[in-house]
């Protein structure tokens, strides 16, 4: 059997406790690329550390782990390596808000051309649920007994305020709207992010299946919401306790990173010819 015809979904042991929202995610992931048909030879993940990190060790396709809050530079550097690969990157909300916050923001800056999608549990999941930045204030965890003293860092909210290309929520328990939204941002050029609220089973017993079931509604349902119209988006993005949009926020047309970067801009670095006397001379220069 070759190994598209294997497609992207592998059944192996995972370290996952029972019902985490992590097993919709890569189960929609899977789904998501073998609806755009792509080989798993032509996608690369590239994640982080933490259980969502672990994601790419589930699924088929070419895997790249790297160090906490790192993914993102990763990713952008495989990418200008090789525009012809599709690059995911993929971590949770300690990994991508905490550790990687300006990795985050620059990627947005620079409209590096992957998608990104946080596993957004709202703690630390792996370290035993400590607070992540996106926990909500007063919330108690075993590093705030006494209450989270902090707001919620809102990843949306700044998305959009630094123009990302295509900014996106979706839920783990909602399959066919978490694969459509994955294939959108895979399909739109430039960077696309896309943050899936998850439940914590263990360790977040505020934002469960049921609290988010009774929340979570489509900002599509409405006729006239328009993903164009920045300052609309900025407003939803806020939007959190009685009522969660998810669905596409705001997504613009910009030129990619690769777009302005000459020597990148109409081959990848892996088609183009190296010149070994050249790069000698540059290593000579600091030999000693």
């Amino acid at each position: 059997m070759s190994e598209r015809a294997k497609g992207f979904t592998i059944s192996k042991e995972t370290a996952w406790c029972p019902g985490c929202g992590n097993f919709g995610i890569v189960g929609a992931l899977g789904e998501a690329l073998d609806g755009l048909g792509l080989a798993p030879n032509k996608v690369l993940f590239v994640s982080g550390i933490g259980q969502a990190g672990k994601t790419p060790h589930y699924i088929r396709g070419n895997v790249l782990n790297t160090l906490h809050g790192r993914s993102l530079p990763t990713a952008t550097g495989a990418k200008l390596a090789n525009s012809q690969l599709t690059v995911i990157a993929m971590g949770g909300d300690g990994d991508g808000y905490a550790e990687g916050a300006n990795h985050f923001l620059h990627a947005i800056r620079k409209n590096v051309n992957i998608t990104y999608i946080v596993h957004d549990n709202r703690v630390f999941g792996l370290t035993k649920g400590q607070a992540s930045p996106v926990s909500d204030g007063g919330m108690v965890t075993g590093t705030t007994p006494s209450g989270n003293m902090n707001e919620a860092f809102n990843p949306l909210a700044m998305a959009i305020t630094l123009n990302g290309g295509f900014v996106a929520r979706s839920y783990s328990a909602s399959k066919e709207h978490l694969i459509q939204t994955i294939q959108a941002g895979i399909n739109h050029p430039g960077f696309s992010f896309i943050d899936v609220l998850q439940p914590c089973v263990t360790f977040n017993k505020l934002n469960t299946y049921q609290w988010y079931r009774a929340r979570v509604y489509d900002l599509a349902d409405e006729k006239d919401y328009d993903p164009t119209n920045k300052t609309a988006a900025w407003e939803r993005s806020f939007e959190w306790g009685e009522q969660i949009p998810i669905g596409v926020f705001y997504k613009v047309e910009r030129k990619t990173l690769d777009d302005n970067i000459s020597v990148t801009k109409n081959e990848s670095l892996v088609d183009q010819s190296c010149d070994n006397l050249a790069i000698q001379q540059v290593i000579d220069q600091f030999y000693v």
